[in-house]
C-alpha cells in the first residue's frame, strides 16, 4: 500500500514515538505560541475568557495565513487565498487592532433605550466587505 500510495511522490512518512513530536511540528506550535502571547501583552486585561483565548489563536492563525510562505505552495500566493479565493486588502480589513473596544450596532425599536452594547474586536472575517468578529461584553457570544 505504501508503495502505492507514495512510491511515486519520493516522500516517506517520519514516524516518531508516542509521546514526541516532529521537530517541524514543534516548531510552527512554538510561533504560533510567540504571536499568542504578543497579542496577550498587548491587551489592556488581567484576566482573559477562555473564549477570548481562543479568539487570540484564531486571529494568529487568520493573519498568518493572509500571508505567503517561504516553503509554501506557491511563491506569491497566500493561503487564504489559494483556498478561499479571497483577498485581503489594507483598507478593509486593517481598521481595528485586536482587543480595542468598540460599539456595535444592536436590534432596537423607537424606544429610548440603548442601540449599541459595548464589545471587544476580534478579527476580520475575511470577506470582501470588510466585516469583523466581536466579542460581546453583555453575552460573552462572537457577534
Amino acid at each position: 500500500m505504501y508503495q502505492i500510495a507514495h512510491g511515486m511522490t519520493g516522500h516517506r512518512p517520519k514516524y516518531h514515538r508516542q509521546g514526541r513530536t516532529c521537530p517541524r511540528n514543534r516548531k510552527i506550535h512554538m510561533h504560533l505560541k510567540k504571536r499568542a502571547r504578543a497579542i496577550v501583552n498587548t491587551l489592556p486585561f488581567e484576566i482573559l475568557s477562555h473564549r477570548l483565548i481562543i479568539e487570540i489563536v484564531y486571529n494568529v492563525m487568520f493573519w498568518l495565513n493572509c500571508f505567503p510562505h517561504k516553503d509554501g505552495i506557491h511563491a506569491m500566493l497566500n493561503p487564504c487565498t489559494i483556498v478561499t479565493g479571497s483577498n485581503i486588502n489594507y483598507d478593509k480589513h486593517c481598521k481595528l487592532q485586536f482587543g480595542a473596544y468598540v460599539q456595535v450596532h444592536k436590534q432596537h425599536n423607537n424606544s429610548m433605550a440603548t442601540r449599541t452594547s459595548g464589545a471587544i474586536a476580534l478579527c476580520p472575517t475575511g470577506n470582501a466587505q470588510g466585516s469583523y468578529y466581536f466579542l460581546s461584553l453583555r453575552s460573552g457570544n462572537v457577534l
